[in-house]
């Protein structure tokens, strides 16, 4: 479901925001770029008398090779040593993982409905040079 709001891997911008008649505007920011991964945040931006919250704030990393993506919490997975698959540490991380790709994929759907997306016509404009 990434490639259709996705539908070139080899962003051509770091940063976009689409917009749809039925929902708020999605921002997109490419935090890091890899021969065979592409790191990306999607989330919708309010301000309140709190400033500026981004919710839901979904990292998400994308596996140009293996044509797939995880959403991730944070850069990097946490650092316990797992012994064997017992590790309580492993479990509750491969518990949270689960449902952070559970949610990415129903909000992938959503996104889709409301017809949001980053294809060719809502890319940024850049300005010719003179």
């Amino acid at each position: 479901m990434l490639e259709r709001l996705l539908p070139e891997m080899d962003i051509p911008f770091d940063a976009a925001v689409s917009r749809s008649a039925s929902d708020c505007p999605l921002h997109l920011q490419v935090t890091d770029r890899d021969r065979y991964t592409l790191n990306l945040r999607l989330t919708y931006e309010f301000t309140d008398e709190n400033g500026m919250r981004r919710q839901p704030d979904l990292w998400i990393r994308v596996y140009r090779d293996a044509g797939v993506a995880e959403a991730l919490q944070c850069s990097q997975r946490p650092p316990w040593l797992a012994a064997d698959e017992a590790d309580p540490a492993a479990h509750a991380f491969l518990s949270e993982q689960w449902r952070r790709n559970l949610m990415l994929n129903k909000w992938l759907e959503y996104l889709l409905e409301h017809g949001h997306g980053f294809g060719m016509s809502e890319r940024p404009r850049v300005a010719a040079a003179v």
